[in-house]
């Protein structure tokens, strides 16, 4: 038993000693060896460092679960709830010059009547005074990204740089595009383009976006096609920047927008919610319209005069949250929704029977209408004569919307 313990107390020392000499050698070694060699040693160690790191495809995708908020289920009205992380959003109180009370009338009119059901309690709230005109040209300074309670989408304060303005025209709120952050520079071009921001443009209906024609000293000549088309690549350069508003003759077919008008003089309509975005598919050769591929596939004829912004409307993961109880939709001004079924007849065409049953009947809603699968208003070229000549191609339906 002795000998053996011995033999294991030498074999440890002889390692000891061993492993000593070897880093005394490499010390030694790396004093004497040229500066070449370990500079070479020291690339191929970075070398092999970035090669086992992530790249961004991977970093990208390691992100993806961090995208929402979830809280440890301690109760149960927090085990389902999930909420996209925006850490970009102002913690503090809106612009109190920009809001207005909220009055609720619980989706009664002036009768008293119910005339938008599910509707009544919530928290207070202050509708925010969104400027979907933007008819103040000028540069103006994005200060900060804030939650709006009465749209899914969020809004950014904005200070207009021109000192002319008056108090209440300095400070806007304007409907914030994906990527826009505090401290961006967002512009209206609404008014059209000044003349002399891009050397040799002119914006009119007349040229509708042309290059402006000059004339020589010399003899008189046209721009060239390719002095033209710089000049309208510079102008592109400089409007087409996520939140600017520009006229929809001056954007490039292919760019995705929001925020379209449908009067030249109107306020914007359509595509407002969050993460939506419309794109622009053509130019007409008339010069009059354009055709926009909305959110929901329509493409629909525009008038070239109107104006659209630029970007996709921000908060995308919106349609992904989770309330996580029934108490936030109350919370929200949301009353409980009642199936037919657990309805009585008087009450519902899907009410009364002895258990669950609604007598073989088309699925209806409240009021006797056909609920599934049977069309109550036809727009566009397949509908009435002359009930919407704008729209070329409907939004997608059945089979068509799910690819088959």
């Amino acid at each position: 038993m002795l000998s053996a313990r011995c033999l294991l107390r030498s074999c440890f020392s002889a390692l000891n000693v061993g492993s000593s000499s070897s880093s005394a050698f490499a010390s030694s070694s790396s004093s004497v060896l040229p500066y070449a060699l370990t500079r070479a040693r020291q690339y191929a160690t970075e070398a092999t460092i970035s090669q086992q790191s992530p790249s961004e495809v991977n970093a990208a995708l390691a992100r993806t679960s961090v995208l929402y908020k979830t809280y440890k289920p301690v109760t149960p009205g927090i085990r389902h709830l999930k909420r996209p992380l925006s850490p970009h959003l102002y913690e503090g109180r809106p612009l109190r010059e920009l809001t207005v009370a909220l009055r609720k009338r619980g989706g009664r009119n002036n009768h008293g009547r119910i005339t938008v059901r599910h509707r009544g309690g919530g928290h207070r709230q202050r509708i925010r005074i969104v400027d979907f005109m933007r008819m103040d040209p000028g540069p103006c300074d994005v200060v900060r990204i804030e939650y709006d309670p009465g749209r899914s989408a969020h809004i950014a304060l904005i200070k207009n740089r021109n000192p002319e303005l008056c108090g209440g025209r300095v400070w806007s709120y304007i409907l914030a595009p994906d990527t826009l952050r505090a401290g961006d520079v967002v512009e209206s071009f609404r008014q059209g383009i000044p003349n002399g921001l891009v050397p040799g443009f002119e914006d009119s209906k007349e040229i509708r976006g042309k290059a402006l024609e000059t004339k020589d000293d010399s003899s008189t000549a046209t721009q060239t096609a390719s002095t033209a088309s710089l000049a309208l690549g510079v102008l592109r350069s400089i409007t087409i920047k996520p939140g600017n508003v520009v006229p929809i003759r001056l954007i490039p077919p292919g760019t995705i927008i929001h925020n379209i008008a449908l009067n030249p003089q109107g306020r914007a309509l359509l595509v407002r919610s969050a993460g939506t975005f419309g794109q622009v598919v053509a130019h007409e050769d008339g010069g009059k319209y354009t055709h926009i591929r909305l959110q929901s596939g329509e493409v629909r004829r525009v008038l070239q005069d109107c104006v659209a912004s630029i970007g996709k409307v921000s908060n995308p993961l919106w349609k992904n949250r989770n309330l996580g109880k029934a108490g936030r939709s109350r919370w929200l001004g949301r009353r409980p929704h009642v199936r037919g079924m657990a309805m009585n007849r008087c009450d519902h065409p899907h009410g009364g029977g002895r258990g669950k049953s609604k007598g073989n009947k088309q699925p209806r809603s409240i009021w006797g209408w056909l609920a599934k699968g049977v069309r109550t208003r036809k727009p566009g070229p397949k509908g009435p004569k002359n009930s919407n000549k704008m729209v070329i191609r409907e939004r997608p339906r059945g089979k068509e919307k799910r690819g088959l």
